[in-house]
């Protein structure tokens, strides 16, 4: 039987899943953007603004739904994810354009090498994209592999790290990969804790790494 507070509910679910797609589509034209040299400055800020109104949005639209209704566990438990997981899409957003910024800070890094940045900007997406379609479908299996795979790029960034400040590449180089490896490392941390939400709407319960 539809409930009253079901189209509200479904209202919800669209936002969240607008977002993620937004946030998918930011973060993949601003690291193309790093490694091939183009420069959509003005699209990823017009993406990131565009995720910034939903976040509002969605803010007044579970307001809203609380003052109106008396959501049981597993509504309230799916309502208090959506605040916490449409913020990290915002956080989405905001490094998508961080990222294009580099570029303008640091002129022109094409000779910088950019094997590292493959690997992790990879991993670090597929996690996103793994984040965004566990939460669609509360799908645990697919949340538990997200952490695995935080680890992996965790590692990455700590390994290269030190690689930067004693190697022979160049201080432009060097800090512009910094400055995007520390990006991605928080993009990571976040689609990590977007599986911790997605345990919590199915079992109420969190699991802190």
């Amino acid at each position: 039987m539809t409930r009253l507070m079901d189209h509200d509910m479904h209202k919800l679910s669209a936002l969240m899943s607008e977002m993620g797609d937004l946030a998918i589509q930011g973060l993949e034209t601003s690291i193309d953007s790093y490694l091939t040299g183009t420069n959509p400055i003005t699209e990823v800020k017009n993406i990131s603004e565009r995720i910034t109104g939903i976040y509002h949005e969605v803010g007044e639209l579970i307001f809203a739904t609380l003052l109106k209704y008396q959501p049981v566990a597993s509504d309230f438990r799916f309502i208090r994810s959506s605040i916490e997981i449409s913020y990290t899409f915002h956080r989405f957003g905001r490094y998508a354009y961080d990222i294009t910024l580099v570029r303008d800070r640091f002129d022109d890094i094409s000779a910088c090498k950019t094997e590292w940045l493959y690997q992790a900007s990879n991993e670090t997406l597929q996690m996103v994209k793994d984040a965004l379609k566990s939460f669609a479908t509360l799908d645990m299996g697919k949340a538990n592999m997200i952490r695995i795979n935080e680890d992996y790029v965790d590692k990455l960034y700590k390994e290269r790290l030190p690689m930067l400040i004693s190697g022979s590449t160049g201080t432009g180089c060097a800090l512009a990969e910094a400055l995007l490896l520390g990006y991605l490392e928080r993009v990571a941390d976040h689609a990590m804790h977007m599986s911790m939400a997605v345990n919590y709407i199915v079992s109420g319960k969190y699991e802190i790494k």
